[in-house]
């Protein structure tokens, strides 16, 4: 697959583009793509995913804070490659960008530079200032610039209409398998092993205390979770909490991401590892003392092996 953050010069034989944020790239995008590749092949084309930088919401509503992305660039544009996408257009996301109505924009950027053959749209995306670029007026102008233009319909699983919002809500519930189903791969999170205070490690539960890499990327629900880690090229089983570690060091304004790796003494600080997420499995919760919580981590090893036993690590 290519990237272009330029397109003054893109080449690509019978475009038929889609265009969207495709936020983690999941079953619901991957409809998308797979009429994209049928199309593609029937008029002797190429596949090209347009994609924005930075997020549209960074950029109109930028004091908003509160915006999580389920996917990285880096991890949307390996999902988009594994798709078989032939090309992905990173166009710069501005306000100035945000004012072309729709029709400037299919004209202007999708015929002019990229020589539209074939545009793909969602059942419910709209283009342009203000979303006048409906699916109704897309045709109307398709007629009279002369490409062509396919709408998808929504995508259902398990009777539900699978969205990225939908997805994000479940993981900010802690629903990861829930989440999972939805995006048709394993949620991961990258970041870097930072130093704690190394009490894990005189209770004979070690941890890796894990700084995000991305810090819109979102991070799940509170609570205990069975994982797998790639550290240095290797998968290994574990499990992970997510919260405030009310037992020893409550600080309501420090949330930490601290990961026991099973059956690992290698000391990988300022390393960068993989986490992926397969089960919630309790809330996080106080314990009357450091006894009772160690305790628990014995009970939650052994829960959490036996929800991974399935787990190929390879």
């Amino acid at each position: 697959m290519k990237i272009h953050y330029v397109i003054d010069s893109f080449e690509a034989r019978n475009p038929v583009i889609t265009i969207g944020t495709f936020d983690g790239v999941h079953l619901g995008h991957r409809k998308v793509i797979d009429r994209l590749k049928e199309i593609a092949s029937s008029a002797e084309g190429e596949t090209v995913v347009f994609t924005f930088y930075p997020h549209p919401r960074m950029v109109v509503s930028a004091s908003e804070s509160s915006l999580r992305l389920l996917s990285t660039f880096n991890e949307k544009a390996d999902q988009l490659e594994q798709a078989g996408i032939d090309h992905l257009v990173v166009f710069p996301f501005t306000i100035e960008f945000a004012e072309l109505t729709y029709d400037e924009f299919i004209k202007e950027i999708l015929i002019d530079k990229l020589h539209l053959h074939t545009l793909v749209v969602g059942h419910d995306h709209r283009l342009g200032k203000n979303r006048e670029g409906s699916f109704e007026n897309i045709l109307s102008l398709s007629k009279r610039l002369s490409f062509n233009v396919e709408k998808i319909e929504t995508y259902l699983f398990d009777e539900v209409d699978v969205s990225s919002t939908k997805i994000r809500n479940a993981l900010q519930k802690g629903e990861v398998d829930v989440a999972n189903r939805y995006l048709g791969y394993t949620f991961s999170l990258h970041g870097t092993v930072t130093e704690g205070n190394k009490l894990g490690r005189s209770i004979g539960f070690p941890t890796a205390n894990i700084q995000a890499s991305d810090p819109y990327k979102l991070i799940p629900a509170e609570g205990v979770y069975a994982v797998t880690i790639l550290v240095k090229g290797k998968l290994y089983k574990g499990m992970l909490n997510i919260g405030f570690r009310p037992t020893l060091y409550f600080n309501a304004d420090n949330r930490t991401i601290e990961v026991h790796i099973f059956d690992f003494s290698e000391d990988i600080y300022s390393k960068e590892i993989s986490i992926f997420f397969y089960k919630r499995t309790r809330n996080e919760q106080k314990f009357a003392n450091i006894e009772a919580l160690k305790n628990q981590l014995s009970i939650d090893r052994e829960q959490i092996m036996r929800i991974l036993e399935e787990v190929e690590l390879s």
